[in-house]
C-alpha cells in the first residue's frame, strides 16, 4: 500500500510534497487576514456542515472523474496488486488532495469569519471524512443507481432529523463504516473510466478542407457530461436568483446577476484542459479566426441562455424587465465570452495535475470579477 500511495500522491503533490507547503501558506494568509479584519458572520451549524459536505463531495467527485487522474490507472492495473490496497490507496490520496487543497480553503474562510466551538469542529471533521468516503463509495457503485438513491435519501433524512443533536455523530460514524464496507468490496476497475478513453468521439474533424470547431465543441460536451451538468446548474441558479434579489433595486442587482452567471468555468477552459487540442489548434492556418471566433460565439450562446432565463424568471416573479436590461444581457454575455477566450488563448492554465485544479483555479474569478466591476458601475450610473 505504501508504494501505491507514493505513486499516486507524488503526481498530485509533487515529488517532495512541495505543493502542500505552498497551499498551506496561502490558506494561512487568507485565514489570518480575514481573522484580524474583525469581520464576523453568524451562521447556523447545519449550514456549515452542509457547505463542507457538499463542497467536499463535489470536489471529490470531480477528482474521481478526472481523466488526468485516471490516466495512470491502466498502468497500475497492469501490475500485480492486492485489490483492497489499490482501492484504499487511490481513495486515500484523492481524499487527502480534496481535503488539504480544496476543502481547507473553505474551512479557513469559515473558521476566520465564524465562531466555532469544539463540538462543531469535531462534527465538521467527520462531515468532511464522510463526504470523501461516501463519494468514493457511490462512485464505485454508480451503475447501481437505485441503491445509490436509497442510500443518499436515508442519509439526508437522518441528517435532517438529528443535525442539532449529539446523535448526528452516530449517523456520520455509521455512514462512514458503510462507505468503508462498500469500498472494501470494490476493485480498481470501479474507478477506471474506459468510456472516456475514446478520444475519437470528440476530436476536431476536418470537412471539405475546413476544421469544424462546432462539431468538436458539441462532441466534447457530449463526452464530458459534468460540463453539461455545470451549465444546467447555472441555468437553475438563473431561475432562483430573483428570489434573493427581489428586495433590492433592479438597477443594482440585474447587472450583478449577469456577472454571477458568467461564472461557468468548464466551458471557458477547453484549451487549458486539453493540451493536445491547444497544440493542434495553434498549428492551424488562420488559427485565431478558425477557432477563437466559433469558441467565442459558443460561450456567448451559453451565457445569453443563462441571462435570458434570469430575465424571464425576473419578469415572472417581479416584473419590470425593460429593453435596456435585454441589451445589457447581450452586452455582458458578449464581453464575458470575449474576455474568457482572450484569457484561454493568451494565458492558458498550465502545470495542473487533475481537472479539479482547473475548475478551482483563481483565474476563473478574473472575468466574473471584471463583470462585477462593470455591473457596479452600471448600477451606480442608473442606466436601468
Amino acid at each position: 500500500m505504501n508504494m501505491m500511495f507514493k505513486a499516486f500522491s507524488k503526481k498530485l503533490f509533487g515529488t517532495k510534497y512541495e505543493r502542500l507547503t505552498r497551499t498551506f501558506f496561502i490558506y494561512f494568509i487568507v485565514f489570518w487576514g480575514l481573522h484580524i479584519s474583525g469581520f464576523r458572520l453568524q451562521t447556523a451549524p447545519y449550514i456549515l456542515y452542509l457547505m463542507l459536505t457538499t463542497f467536499t463531495s463535489g470536489v471529490m467527485w470531480q477528482a474521481l472523474s478526472s481523466e488526468a487522474a485516471d490516466s495512470d490507472m491502466p498502468n497500475m492495473l497492469m501490475i500485480p496488486f492486492e485489490r483492497r490496497r489499490m482501492v484504499f490507496s487511490y481513495v486515500t490520496v484523492l481524499g487527502i488532495y480534496t481535503i488539504l487543497t480544496k476543502t481547507a480553503a473553505l474551512a479557513a474562510v469559515l473558521m476566520a469569519v465564524s465562531d466555532w466551538n469544539g463540538a462543531e469542529i469535531l462534527v465538521s471533521i467527520f462531515c468532511i471524512i464522510n463526504a470523501v468516503l461516501m463519494t468514493a463509495a457511490v462512485y464505485s457503485i454508480k451503475r447501481y443507481w437505485p441503491a445509490v438513491i436509497f442510500w443518499s435519501a436515508v442519509l439526508t433524512a437522518s441528517a435532517l432529523v438529528f443535525w442539532n443533536t449529539p446523535w448526528i455523530m452516530l449517523v456520520l460514524i455509521v455512514n462512514i463504516l458503510t462507505a468503508l464496507l462498500v469500498l472494501q468490496n470494490a476493485d480498481g476497475y470501479s474507478f477506471y473510466q474506459q468510456d472516456h478513453k475514446n478520444n475519437q468521439k470528440y476530436r476536431m474533424h476536418q470537412r471539405s478542407g475546413h476544421y469544424s470547431v462546432w462539431i468538436y465543441l458539441f462532441r466534447y460536451l457530449n463526452a464530458h457530461k459534468n460540463y453539461l451538468t455545470n451549465t444546467f446548474i447555472m441555468w437553475c441558479a438563473a431561475c432562483v436568483l430573483p428570489l434573493f434579489f427581489k428586495e433590492m433595486e433592479a438597477r443594482l442587482v440585474i447587472p450583478i446577476g449577469f456577472a454571477i452567471l458568467s461564472l461557468n468555468t468548464p466551458i471557458c477552459i477547453l484549451l487549458s484542459c486539453d493540451p493536445a487540442l491547444e497544440q493542434a489548434v495553434r498549428f492551424l492556418p488562420d488559427q485565431k479566426r478558425i477557432f477563437c471566433i466559433p469558441y467565442s460565439i459558443f460561450i456567448f450562446l451559453c451565457n445569453i441562455i443563462a441571462d435570458s432565463i434570469f430575465l424571464c424568471s425576473w419578469q415572472f416573479q417581479i416584473g419590470g424587465v425593460t429593453v435596456t436590461m435585454i441589451i445589457a444581457a447581450v452586452f455582458f454575455a458578449l464581453i464575458s465570452a470575449a474576455c474568457s477566450v482572450f484569457l484561454e488563448w493568451f494565458y492558458p492554465i498550465r502545470g495542473w495535475k487533475i481537472e479539479s485544479d482547473l475548475w478551482h483555479h483563481p483565474r476563473k474569478y478574473i472575468v466574473p470579477a471584471a463583470m462585477l466591476l462593470i455591473a457596479g458601475a452600471a448600477g451606480t450610473a442608473a442606466i436601468f
